[in-house]
């Protein structure tokens, strides 16, 4: 098959399409970066450089594909984040139809069941929409959990104040992910071959906050690293003194307060899904190590 993968050589895309090559596939990666070509090519895809906002770049570069991925990629100067995510999802349909392409594996996230109240996943929930109202359309919709990822940003946090938190409670639960496992989840499912519309929730955990500050902390030889949940403005004071835009941070407190209430699940919950990926927190605990360390 031929298969286009946007994303560049991100936590995802890279391992995705590596083993797409590796199963014989012919793969072009989409990257923004003219620097990312010789490192694509070695991968063994071409590369085609554009931005995924100019529809005639992605016309072209869908033409003749049998399917193609789409994720939304993240920019954090823009003014309206949520408008800014639809406004590529639909540059992505208008692309698509145009270029007469059959099948899409579509990265979402779980909570984008929800149109309000969850942060930068309610332009996620706009896309999901978007593809929902193409025809003659194949459509799997990925809806991973939380990114391990996202608790590299605490390295500094835990550095110079000993703790790790956000505005969401130790006991919490929380549905966690990494991104290689949504990459073999997706792989999988290609190699399988899917029709119709379908949602695939992808999990590598299931746990607690407090049980990921233990499983930090032991990992990086603070074992009584506290987890600790602050209210919505220091949360928003803490993002943005770290240098996040303030539109950004505000995102990221709602999706916070989606994660404390617990909605950001009920979905991935009511299904009695049960966390497949073969990466767990303890496994991610030694890779956060390396980086805390390196």
């Amino acid at each position: 098959m031929k298969i286009i993968i946007t994303g560049s050589l991100g936590n995802i895309s890279r391992p995705l399409a590596t083993t797409l090559i590796s199963k014989g596939q012919k793969v072009t990666v989409i990257s923004s970066n003219p620097e990312k070509s010789a490192e694509i090519t070695q991968l063994g895809a071409e590369a085609a450089i554009g931005s995924v906002s100019d529809e005639n770049f992605l016309i072209d570069t869908f033409k003749g594909a049998d399917l193609v991925y789409l994720m939304v990629p993240p920019d954090f100067s823009v003014n309206d984040f949520r408008a800014y995510i639809k406004s590529i999802g639909q540059h992505y349909a208008n692309a698509v139809k145009a270029a007469g392409v059959n099948k899409v594996v579509l990265l979402s996230s779980i909570g984008a069941h929800l149109a309000h109240g969850t942060g930068p996943i309610a332009g996620l929930h706009d896309v999901e929409q978007i593809f929902s109202g193409l025809e003659n359309l194949d459509v799997l919709t990925l809806r991973p959990g939380f990114f391990y990822n996202n608790f590299y940003a605490n390295i500094d946090l835990i550095k110079h104040m000993g703790i790790i938190g956000s505005n969401y409670e130790a006991d919490q639960s929380i549905v966690l992910v990494d991104p290689k496992d949504i990459a073999a989840a997706a792989a999988e499912k290609i190699a399988e071959g899917f029709n119709g519309r379908s949602i695939l929730y992808i999990a590598s955990d299931k746990r607690k906050l407090k049980e990921v500050a233990s499983a930090i902390g032991t990992a990086i030889g603070k074992a009584d690293l506290p987890w600790v949940a602050f209210d919505d403005t220091q949360a928003y004071d803490g993002m943005v003194g770290a240098g996040l835009p303030s539109e950004i941070a505000k995102n990221y407190v709602e999706m916070g307060n989606a994660i404390s209430s617990g909605i950001l699940w009920e979905d991935f919950e009511a299904k009695n899904i049960t966390p497949k990926g073969k990466i767990k927190l303890e496994d991610f605990a030694a890779q956060f190590a390396l980086a805390y360390n390196s």
